[in-house]
């Protein structure tokens, strides 16, 4: 059933990089500047908080000891249900992954700045670039990557490589990004950079903002 919701901003920049890559440090320079944030993580955390249709969903699936003392969901013992089971983790996306998106092109819809930033991981591998104008890709050496990410979750390197290993190549997202801002340098610099985008970004939406369309689910 696809859910047709009218667009408020005409204009969507998807924002992506690797694990590491400092998606979360540009992200919020775009918010300094005043500019709507919309973050696919955070989102699906907001699926699943307790009394959500996620939640209650996931507890009847699974019982109620997938859930920590508190009420909230025990994300531990639920990666580990689902490591070991395929159709646990088929059951889980189809579950999740509408809420997520509906979530999104909701908050999408209702910014109020000159345009929106759609920030998520997996904006490529997980076709929500077809939501989006123009995709900005923060990117860095795969070793920036797996030294910031070790020392950020205190985990080995292996680890950080199986994370990497299975998402989509950095020459890959490079290939497909419209715009590639590298953040293995100082944050001054790579905010010089992101004001210049900024500026520009600004300039697409205004150029697009007669040309309102839908966003469709």
């Amino acid at each position: 059933m696809s859910e047709k919701i009218t667009k408020v901003n005409s204009w969507v920049l998807g924002l992506t990089g690797g694990i590491g890559c400092g998606k979360t440090a540009v992200s919020n320079m775009f918010g300094e500047l005043g500019i709507t944030i919309v973050d696919a993580d955070i989102i699906a955390r907001e699926v699943v908080l307790p009394n959500s249709k996620g939640l209650k969903a996931i507890t009847a699936h699974f019982g109620k000891d997938i859930l920590l003392p508190d009420g909230t969901l025990n994300r531990a013992e639920l990666r580990k249900k689902i490591f070991t089971n395929d159709s646990d983790k088929k059951w889980l996306n189809a579950l999740l992954h509408p809420l997520i998106r509906a979530k999104i092109l909701n908050d999408l819809n209702n910014a109020t700045s000159p345009y929106a930033v759609l920030v998520a991981p997996l904006l490529f591998e997980n076709n929500l670039d077809k939501y989006c104008d123009h995709t900005l890709l923060i990117d860095v050496p795969t070793s920036v990557q797996i030294a910031r990410t070790a020392k950020r979750d205190n985990t080995s390197s292996e680890q950080v490589k199986s994370i990497i290993a299975s998402q989509m190549s950095r020459a890959d997202k490079q290939q497909k990004a419209d715009d590639i801002l590298n953040n293995d340098r100082s944050l001054n610099l790579v905010h010089i950079e992101l004001v210049d985008l900024h500026k520009k970004y600004l300039q697409y939406a205004l150029h697009n903002k007669t040309n309102s369309h839908k966003l469709v689910f």
